[in-house]
């Protein structure tokens, strides 16, 4: 992101941190209806978080009423943390009688949270990508937006092999944890199938900070691709030393799950030039809804929205949706009204599966293009191809509790 745009936003995030906790909750009033967004407000996602409140807040602004009553926002930060994240949404269930829920963005988190809505029956839509929480965990409350692990594997990875017949050899560096397994585990499948070697695998902790280690294993190896599984500011520094190491010119690199926008800001065009990126939203994506949505974020907040501000704006407002639909904000009409509902999407037409709540739409691959290309600053790469890739609800193992 560019320095001066991202301290301004920041200074926006962190008034509203800095704010008594009496104001950030006081919209939670009785006569109203409160979406609560739980977001990594601090940590190391925390700029994933601040623009998925960004997000949830315009949605909110925009619906303005639902069903006679003020729809309202809370933030919940969960610090990236399962077990505070769980902590405050039982604190917002049982003090606040909050009931719908849009956020999530790490899987561990989004696996947790899930669970204890559940648990109260409410309503809990996430962007987070574990097959698991549409799949194995899958439960009634838990709704997904974003396409799970196995799609973008299957929208990146299988591609670029068919593009790329002859690079029969790729090197992973995967974090340790419930996302990256997933992501790991889809694409060696896919490699299996397609008569491809894994030549080399590096897993690191969630808190790792340092990845010239794991660059200089995978040059060891000579793999003709390097496929990063990690997200966020994480898949940023692998990406950067990658590049500061040389193996731009030695081989192909794809990044299975870019954050989008923001992370380009951050790598810049000299950064980016000629990677893939996989991606859940591009702000250039040619949908009537999403060149709605583009316009009047320009116009309010003077930015192209990003994958975490476009994804917590859709679920806001399909909550929203969902209540207005069933007549009422109780977790069970919302849940009835949601299932299989049909829209004009940012992707173009999305449905939300009855079966399992996953909403089915279009995953992205990038590529980056270099600086003396772009048509104004926001252009840093071209849409190569777009498709949905999604295991049915019985392959997925998902029993709704």
């Amino acid at each position: 992101m560019h320095r001066r745009r991202f301290l301004q936003l920041s200074s926006i995030a962190s008034a509203a941190l800095a704010a008594p906790p009496i104001l950030r909750t006081a919209f939670a009033a009785d006569d109203a209806i409160t979406i609560a967004a739980p977001l990594p407000m601090s940590g190391a996602f925390a700029a994933n978080g601040k623009y998925g409140s960004m997000g949830t807040s315009m949605a909110v602004a925009d619906a303005g009423s639902v069903l006679g009553k003020k729809l309202s926002y809370l933030e919940i930060d969960t610090e990236g943390r399962p077990a505070t994240a769980v902590r405050k949404i039982q604190e917002a269930m049982q003090q606040k009688k909050v009931q719908l829920f849009a956020g999530g963005i790490l899987s561990s988190s989004a696996l947790a949270m899930g669970a204890e809505v559940n648990k109260h029956q409410g309503v809990f839509f996430t962007t987070a990508g574990a097959d698991e929480i549409t799949g194995s965990n899958c439960n009634k409350s838990t709704f997904r937006w974003s396409v799970p692990t196995y799609g973008a594997i299957n929208e990146t990875v299988r591609p670029l092999i068919e593009k790329m017949p002859k690079a029969k050899r790729w090197y992973t560096i995967t974090p340790k944890y419930v996302f990256g397994e997933g992501l790991l585990n889809a694409a060696k499948d896919v490699f299996k199938e397609k008569g491809v070697e894994l030549v080399g695998n590096s897993y690191h902790s969630l808190d790792e900070k340092e990845f010239s280690g794991y660059i200089t294993n995978a040059v060891a190896a000579q793999p003709d691709v390097l496929l990063i599984l990690n997200f966020g500011s994480q898949s940023s520094a692998t990406l950067r030393q990658a590049v500061n190491f040389g193996l731009k010119s030695k081989m192909t690199i794809l990044v299975a799950w870019a954050s989008g926008l923001e992370q380009f800001e951050e790598l810049g065009a000299d950064v980016s030039d000629g990677i893939y990126f996989g991606a859940q939203y591009w702000h250039g994506i040619d949908s009537p809804f999403n060149k709605e949505l583009v316009a009047k974020v320009q116009k309010e907040k003077g930015i192209n929205p990003n994958y975490s501000f476009a994804g917590a704006y859709i679920m806001a407002k399909l909550l929203s949706d969902g209540a207005k639909k069933g007549g009422s904000a109780d977790g069970s009409a919302v849940i009835k009204a949601l299932e299989g509902m049909e829209y004009d999407g940012m992707t173009g037409k999305e449905t939300i599966r009855a079966a399992d709540h996953q909403v089915i739409k279009n995953y992205y691959l990038l590529k980056g293009k270099a600086k003396a290309a772009m048509k104004d600053k926001d252009d840093y790469a071209d849409i190569i191809s777009s498709g949905q890739s999604f295991l049915s609800p019985e392959d997925a193992k998902c029993k709704m509790t």
